[in-house]
């Protein structure tokens, strides 16, 4: 039997709005875990946003110019699926019932490139807003360069669905802080108001007046007094659509878990309902209490709105993109298809004529010759563009008067910068952004999302040991290259001079994937003739070798190689021959095949680790700690050289300890 064909105005939207709680707390019950509290509470919220504004291809859900939607309150995920599902994404209801199982297209929270329509890990709270801006600005720099004449080719708008939770969040703050400063209009933020949290009331904790915050830092603020009234949220949000200057957010006020017998209450937020509350819930919401059962007329009203919408919206994008220039085109099919690696032969580096320079600078130099030839790499600064040298001149500021400039000034706002670098990633740029190595625990949440979503995002370190000096053990690293190092899929770089800075630029920009760390000195070192840009990609390799057996092997990275050198050398005037490597990334050594392993570290030759950091990633490699001459405790105020001696990294000091380790 066909169904006849109905007309908009016949659609009972409350009944597609109660068909996705009825699924979100089926995909609860079913799994027993969940949150059904914001399921049942925001369902009017994400239904507005799907059936009357998301511009999307259902069939076709990476479909470049859609509009981005972000479960910032991942949490959610639930009444994510059960939408997204409804909404005609290629998703099944077999999918919803694998609701939290292994190897599901529904796991607990949104996971990318796990189920159509998701756009991002959410993450921790606060991550997914954060991210959002990210992906508003790759929008606004993709249209300056795209949207010429009458044109508009690239024009998404970027929605995020919020929580208190996401509020409380210090990185909220920095995300909505830079967003309102660059102007970023297409970001809409749908803030689920509902005045709880896990731990209760958020009277508790949250007492703010959040409008008033947003207003402050450069938004536009609509209230929506009835998180049931669909007419008011749609209206709010086309609204929110004309702001020409602003970011808008949309605080709807809405009851966690309604219409269950805790509605109102924490004790909705974290745990599946009991049978009885699912029944008489289904009851109120005039469904039938059968788990997953469906209307298919429900579906299909659902859907005629998204498609009377939305129709031909691909085809239409196609058809510009193919009447694009040949230039110009090529140019967004890499921003479309996440370009994988570039080629490297075009960087523009000349040595000083001393042979000698900081890291940093270096680092510097080669970022500007790769980010003025590649229009898809772009990045900035947590306020330390100078001391960080990322600054890269003759490509402009991107500003809210200049949405085509390339540096980002992020502001002391490390934590954002991390996720806004993700948003970009995730728009198809290879972003990058910089700070000191002692301040990237700040950015560790959006590293661990960078490394889960393999994206192609580089973070700069500077300042990157002990021997900042003065500055004392507060902005002197100890424990974060072992952290970063310790991060699955995460390349972290620590070249020894010049060529192996350039190496390492070669290796992360030639790759096809995943995020990396470069940790740069600020000190001058000399540039060796015995480093190889080409072997930087292999992790490890040997920079000086004797002629005769080994006495043992010196295995360091950063400016320590150059220390390990000079002990080498001393010791080789007392007959000890030692070779020493360099390693400038130790996963991507470990990666190499088991030949290539032995031929450079020979198993029966004695290992001695010279790095001024914790002792803790070098066990794979050398079994017995007196072997490593490490740091394992934090450092102090003073000038370089005392703050090496003191510590043992003068090169007397590493003479006598590699000496009485290998006799």
């Amino acid at each position: 039997m066909v169904t006849p064909k109905r007309e908009e105005s016949e659609i009972n939207e409350e009944k597609i709005v109660d068909q996705i709680r009825s699924l979100g707390i089926d995909m609860i019950e079913n799994a027993n875990s969940g949150h059904p509290g914001i399921v049942l509470g925001a369902a009017p919220i994400i239904y507005s946003l799907y059936a009357h504004h998301m511009r999307i291809d259902t069939k076709n859900p990476n479909y470049y110019n859609r509009d981005r939607f972000v479960m910032s309150a991942g949490h959610g995920s639930a009444l994510l699926y059960a939408t997204l599902y409804m909404a005609g994404y290629p998703i099944t209801l077999e999918d919803l019932k694998d609701f939290r199982k292994i190897d599901s297209k529904t796991p607990g929270h949104p996971e990318y490139k796990t189920t159509p329509g998701v756009e991002t890990t959410t993450g921790p709270l606060g991550q997914g807003l954060a991210t959002a801006v990210g992906m508003a600005i790759a929008e606004r720099n993709l249209a300056s360069i795209f949207n010429k004449g009458k044109k508009e080719l690239i024009d998404w708008n970027t929605y995020v669905l919020c929580g208190d939770g996401d509020l409380m969040e210090g990185i909220s703050y920095e995300a909505a802080s830079l967003a309102g400063h660059l102007g970023l209009n297409k970001l809409i933020v749908l803030y689920d108001s509902n005045d709880v949290c896990l731990d209760g009331s958020t009277s508790n904790c949250f007492t703010e007046n959040v409008a008033m915050r947003f207003i402050s830092q450069g938004w536009n603020v609509i209230k929506v007094s009835d998180g049931e009234n669909i007419p008011s949220i749609t209206q709010a949000i086309e609204d929110a659509k004309a702001s020409t200057d602003k970011p808008t957010l949309i605080e709807i006020k809405t009851t966690i878990g309604k219409y269950s017998k805790l509605e109102g209450t924490n004790a909705v937020h974290g745990g599946p309902l009991d049978k009885d509350d699912v029944s008489q819930i289904k009851e109120k919401l005039q469904m039938r209490d059968i788990p997953f059962t469906t209307s298919q007329i429900t579906m299909d009203d659902f859907q005629m709105l998204i498609n009377n919408r939305c129709k031909n919206l691909k085809d239409k994008f196609d058809k510009q993109v193919e009447s694009l220039e040949e230039e110009e085109k090529k140019l967004l099919m890499d921003f479309i298809e996440g370009k994988k690696s570039y080629d490297m032969k075009s960087i523009i580096y000349e040595a000083p004529e001393e042979k000698e320079e900081s890291p940093r600078v270096t680092s510097g130099k080669i970022l500007s010759s790769i980010v003025k030839s590649n229009p898809s790499i772009l990045g900035g600064s947590a306020d330390l563009f100078k001391p960080t040298k990322t600054y890269v001149e003759e490509v402009g500021d991107f500003t809210k008067d200049n949405y085509a400039g390339k540096n980002i000034f992020f502001g002391v706002r490390e934590h954002c910068l991390g996720a806004v670098l993700n948003g970009l990633a995730l728009c198809g740029y290879h972003p990058y952004g910089s700070t000191f190595l002692s301040f990237s625990d700040y950015l560790k949440p959006s590293i661990r999302m960078s490394a889960m979503m393999d994206l192609p995002v580089t973070y700069i370190f500077t300042h990157d040991s002990i021997s900042v000096g003065e500055d004392g053990a507060t902005h002197q690293p100890v424990e974060q290259l072992a952290s970063l190092r310790a991060t699955p899929n995460l390349d972290v770089f620590r070249p020894a001079d010049a060529n192996e800075v350039l190496g390492t630029y070669k290796a992360i920009f030639e790759k096809e994937s995943g995020p990396s760390v470069i940790a740069l000195s600020r000190n001058k070192l000399p540039i060796l003739e015995t480093t190889k840009i080409s072997e930087v990609a292999k992790g490890g390799y040997t920079v000086f070798d004797p002629e005769r057996k080994l006495s043992g092997i010196l295995i360091s990275t950063g400016e320590e190689v150059h220390l390990a050198i000079e002990v080498a050398k001393r010791l080789k005037t007392k007959g000890m021959d030692i070779r020493v490597v360099s390693m400038p990334c130790l996963k991507r050594f470990l990666e190499q095949d088991q030949e290539y392993i032995d031929n450079v570290l020979p198993v029966e030759v004695r290992k001695i680790v010279i790095e001024a950091a914790s002792s803790m990633p070098w066990n794979t490699i050398v079994f017995n700690k007196k072997y490593l001459i490490t740091l394992d405790q934090y450092g102090c105020s003073g000038k370089k050289e005392d703050v090496y001696k003191k510590y043992g990294f003068d090169v007397d000091s590493l003479e006598e300890k590699v000496e009485n380790l290998l006799k």
